[in-house]
């Protein structure tokens, strides 16, 4: 069975040239365009367009191309990705070895430094063991930065509880105040009503 964007049983020839005609027009196409590049009257033409769907010939043809597209793409990351998985090893294999190393230098510039021989200090051996953490730690897909979340300019971070109990419950709450919170503190936050005399 043909395509809903291929010739149809009983479309003829022109009418199918056509429609290929106005299908490659891409987004600017038109009834008058095809009829104008074809010779032919564009009532003609519009016949042939309502006769055979060419509206939604035009609607399977990107839907079927996009499908190919992405099936494309699909097979292309399916046949690399074994390549990728083992460079990806490789260099986890590679960074677990240069951590060993640095670890390795790391003691004999602290053993430098204990000795009192010169040209080792305490700063030479925190970045060697700070770097040998983060090889070790990317070449075992651990989290290798932590982020600090914090308020406006590196201050608290403030919770702003009126418009907050706004979005909840969407109603008129008693004026609250800005709450400022200390980095790594949990706070509970509690609404005590007023009863109405």
């Amino acid at each position: 069975m043909a395509l809903a964007f291929e010739q149809q049983p009983k479309e003829s020839d022109k009418a199918f040239a056509a429609f290929s005609l106005y299908l490659s027009m891409g987004p600017q196409r038109s009834t008058a365009e095809v009829a104008s590049k074809l010779a032919k009257s564009e009532q003609l033409i519009r016949r042939w367009s309502a006769r055979w769907c060419w509206l939604d010939r035009v609607a399977a043809y990107a839907t079927h191309m996009a499908a190919v597209e992405r099936e494309s793409t699909e097979a292309l990351t399916r046949a690399k990705a074994p390549l990728w998985l083992k460079r990806q090893e490789e260099h986890k294999e590679v960074e677990w070895a240069m951590r060993g190393e640095l670890v390795e230098a790391g003691r004999k510039i602290l053993e430098s430094f204990r000795d009192g021989s010169k040209g080792a200090t305490l700063g030479d051996v925190a970045r060697a063991l700070e770097l040998a953490s983060k090889l070790g730690r990317l070449a075992s897909g651990m989290e290798t930065d932590r982020t600090e979340i914090t308020g406006e300019d590196g201050g608290p971070i403030k919770v702003e509880l009126e418009v907050a109990l706004k979005k909840i419950y969407g109603a008129e709450v008693p004026p609250a105040q800005s709450v400022a919170v200390p980095r790594g503190e949990i706070i509970e936050a509690k609404v005590i009503e007023e009863a109405k005399s």
